[in-house]
């Protein structure tokens, strides 16, 4: 599954987020800086500053031919690594962007003082001044670059960026060079004498390594569902990543009746040669609605009523789930998810512990996946890994949770609170998911286990290389991202987001009855997510000027990709849903999401070709 903000690494058999939140939840434009005119080295370093109650970090370093590259770190919300875009120096002036919170600074550059003087404008315009700080570099500070070699396809440069601030707490970015991701944040950076790991939530991966006796190497194992070797070695500057995403100029906002016709133009290269050409057996299928009225519309392979995987979507209804069974006075928001467990099953902890709160809004401070997934079959990884395994896992991991946890995308975590859900009601997830919302929301195609109805339109999955790929079984991790469901049911789901006071009343004690009132509830932002917000597991990009909020989620498994999103003050949704995994430029689902996104808000759209 995937909540992916930006652009992913390649799928290596695991449940990608985001991006999340992939997932700095959203897509950066351009994230390579302008050269500067003046080139000036000693802009380099790091920097502290202050905006009203926010502590903030910044962190530029040189580039190839004179340019600059960076970062911005809000400590307090748990945004760390957020890209920054279009850095300009010239002379003693400078500017940048943060595209990912709609954000500028303008100001000078004093060499002498090491003072940026300027003003931060996210809206409405206020003073922002950063200091260099004065600390020693660590051990590992600096730009590191290694390549990544996949069991199949193209290798892949990594760029790694450390850097340690006042504090002496360590921070990282990365950057897929060959797929043009940049900026891509760490989590859990611990550097504990010459051994370092982190974690990369927007990816769902991990790296652990050692740096060597005389300094220049970092070598260890990069895990993303299955590990592989990956050695980093130091470097005087970065380079600079490929491609860049380009961008169609704007339209007038597209309606939904209209957007078949255009997407078929936007997709014209991509259909015949590019990255949904025959040869890919490719299939997508768009299901869009606008003040009421659906469109469900197909590319490729694909027709109206196949079945496909929607990944990590599934998260969302775990989260409407719970929502359902508040509602009911089945569960309380903060319970402890160790009393939904079996008992025993692990000890109550001295301090506070994880909640069923801290697991829909991914601050439960879980790592992404559990350190006994070892999957028999790794084109089926999540097949043999059931309750046991996952109740083995919580007794020697516990359920104490740090009250200042931040952000970090689990799929341990959300797959648990989908096991806690279906335990009190003392039922399976399948079994939950179909009474609490397909049901009541007449989902007839939504579910966990395929009839031989439904396997007839289960359409063929492809890997990134276009080869057969294996559907995914989910057991211990079904709410996480082991929902099917096709475009239709999924333009119900999300027309139910929109506008749940027409939804038809149901019997008393129903689950159709209290529906209503927990769509409205999985809703409420509860939680910053990396520069966004987060509901009931639905990630929230903020109104701006140009576009409105808009909540959304994607999903990736090792054949299917997908992506969904609902704007209530513009009364829209649109759900993608592709049977292809993860590719070298990415998810295709998230780029075609994105591109909806911006047609229907009138935005210049990114380029779908090759």
């Amino acid at each position: 599954m995937s909540a992916n903000p930006a652009r992913f690494l390649p799928r290596l058999a695991t449940l990608l987020p985001l991006a999340a939140l992939t997932c700095f939840l959203a897509a950066p434009a351009k994230m390579t800086a302008q050269t500067s005119a003046i080139p000036s080295p000693t802009l380099a370093g790091d920097y502290s500053g202050t905006l009203g109650p926010l502590a903030l970090k910044l962190h530029l370093a040189s580039a190839a031919n004179a340019a600059f590259t960076g970062t911005l770190d809000s400590p307090s919300q748990g945004a760390n690594g957020i890209p920054i875009a279009n850095i300009v120096l010239q002379g003693n002036s400078l500017s940048f962007e943060v595209p990912a919170v709609h954000g500028t600074w303008k100001g000078t550059f004093n060499p002498s003082t090491l003072r940026l003087t300027g003003t931060w404008n996210q809206g409405k315009p206020q003073p922002l001044e950063f200091t260099r700080d004065s600390l020693k570099p660590s051990l590992v500070d600096g730009i590191w670059l290694g390549t990544l070699k996949p069991p199949s396809g193209d290798s892949l440069r990594i760029q790694m960026t450390l850097h340690s601030d006042i504090t002496g707490s360590e921070f990282c970015t990365v950057d897929s060079l060959d797929q043009g991701a940049v900026g891509l944040a760490c989590a859990g950076v611990r550097l504990r004498g010459k051994d370092l790991r982190f974690d990369m939530p927007s990816v769902e991966a991990s790296f652990s390594g050692k740096l060597s006796a005389d300094g220049n190497t970092i070598s260890g194992t990069f895990i993303q569902g299955g590990p592989l070797p990956l050695t980093f070695a130091r470097q005087a500057a970065a380079a600079a990543a490929h491609p860049p995403l380009k961008f169609d100029p704007a339209l007038p906002p597209v309606a939904a009746a209209d957007l078949q016709s255009v997407l078929a133009r936007d997709l014209a290269g991509a259909l015949k040669d590019g990255v949904l050409a025959p040869e890919t057996h490719a299939g997508v299928a768009v299901g869009v609605i606008q003040h009421g009225n659906p469109y469900v519309f197909t590319f490729g392979t694909a027709k109206p009523d196949s079945i496909f995987e929607i990944g990590s979507i599934s998260k969302t209804f775990t989260g409407l789930i719970l929502a359902q069974m508040i509602e009911q006075n089945k569960v309380k928001l903060d319970e402890p998810v160790r009393d939904l467990l079996p008992p025993g099953t692990v000890a109550k902890p001295d301090g506070p512990e994880i909640t069923l709160v801290d697991l829909t809004t991914q601050h439960s401070g879980l790592p992404r996946m559990p350190d006994n997934f070892a999957p028999a079959d790794p084109t089926n990884p999540y097949r043999d890994y059931d309750s046991s395994r996952l109740y083995a896992y919580l007794a020697k991991h516990g359920v104490a949770r740090d009250p200042a946890a931040p952000f970090l995308y689990s799929n341990l975590g959300v797959g648990l609170l989908g096991q806690a859900l279906a335990n009190r009601a003392q039922t399976t997830y399948g079994d939950l998911l179909h009474n609490q919302i397909a049901l009541p929301l007449g989902l007839s195609d939504t579910t966990i286990a395929l009839s031989p109805e439904q396997l007839a339109r289960f359409i063929p999955c492809f890997d990134a290389a276009h080869r057969p790929a294996h559907a995914w079984d989910l057991v211990a991790f079904a709410g996480a991202g082991g929902i099917r469901s096709t475009a239709a049911d999924m333009l119900r789901y999300l027309q139910a987001q929109l506008h749940p006071d027409q939804l038809p009343a149901g019997p008393p004690a129903s689950a159709a009855a209290t529906l209503p009132a927990a769509i409205a509830l999985s809703h409420e932002l509860r939680a910053d997510a990396g520069g966004a917000r987060i509901a009931f597991n639905w990630l929230y990009d903020q109104k701006t000027s140009q576009a409105p909020g808009v909540y959304w989620h994607n999903g990736a498994t090792g054949g299917f990709t997908s992506y969904a999103f609902f704007a209530p003050s513009a009364d829209y949704a649109a759900i993608v849903l592709i049977n292809t995994g993860i590719g070298p430029t990415g998810s295709l689902a998230d780029l075609l999401g994105k591109h909806i996104r911006a047609r229907l808000a009138g935005e210049p759209a990114v380029q779908i070709y090759k």
